[in-house]
This record gives structure tokens, sequence and C-alpha cells, in this order.
């Protein structure tokens, strides 16, 4: 396994480990990133310490070592949000654009929306709710908590 490659439990535990304030141990990971048993975290666990992203401190618990990035995902202080967010703003603000221009065609009667505008919009706002739909069950997934 490569850092790239890291996803499911491994994820949960790395993202876990890096929002903990302070080291821990087995069960605190078990209970933190919602795993079936302590034998599955220590496993992950060691996964992570392989990789050189974490290592155990002089009392047998577990702290953050290094900080990577991860695929399809931005690090926002310590929570891990995956990319598809920012695309689900990118068509917000566009969703805010063309019904700004929808509201100001009622207002300037020179200002002439056709159809195809308004086909536009109803995309554009189709686009916003898919991504952060999709982005949010991804953070859920990765964030338990």
């Amino acid at each position: 396994m490569t850092i790239d490659e890291l996803e499911g439990n491994t994820l949960r535990v790395y993202a876990y480990i890096v929002r903990a304030d302070e080291s821990a141990s087995v069960r605190d990971v078990t209970r933190g990133a919602e795993l079936s048993s302590t034998s599955v975290a220590h496993h992950q666990l060691q996964k992570l310490e392989t990789l050189g992203l974490i290592e155990k401190d002089n009392y047998g618990k577990y702290v953050l070592k290094q900080k990577t990035s991860i695929k399809g995902h931005i690090w926002v202080g310590k929570s891990l949000v995956p990319r598809l967010i920012f695309y689900s703003f990118f068509f917000m603000g566009a969703f805010v654009a063309e019904v700004s221009t929808i509201l100001l065609s009622l207002i300037i009667e020179s200002l002439v929306v056709e159809t195809s505008f308004w086909l536009l919009t109803g995309l554009t706002l189709l686009s916003m709710i898919l991504f952060l739909k999709e982005s949010s069950e991804l953070y859920r997934k990765q964030n338990p908590i």
C-alpha cells in the first residue's frame, strides 16, 4: 500500500489521528474512527506506521508523524474535505450569478432572458446539488464523528 492508496478504514484512522489533540491508544482509535474491534484498529495503525505517517510514543500510543496529501481530498485545518465540495461551491456561485441575472431581467425591461438561459440555470442547480450530495457523503464516510 502506498500513501496514494489511503482509503476506507485506513483513511478514517489516519484522519482521526490527525484530528486528535493528543496521542491515541488503540481503544481511542477504535471508538473515534468507529471501527468494529481493536484488532481492526491495530491493523490499520500498523499500516499507517509502516507508511511512516504515524509513530508510537514512549507509552505505546500513536501520534501523527507526517501530515500528507490524500488523493481527491484537501486538508482544511485538521479536517479532511473532499475536493468535490469546491466544485459544488463553483456551481453555487454560477447559480447565484444566473439567478441574479434573471432577477435583473424582471427589473430592467430591456434585459431579456431566453428559455435556454432558464435551462442553463436549472442544469447549474442540478450540478450544484449533485456535487454537494456526493461530497457530503464522502465527508461523512471519512469523518464519522
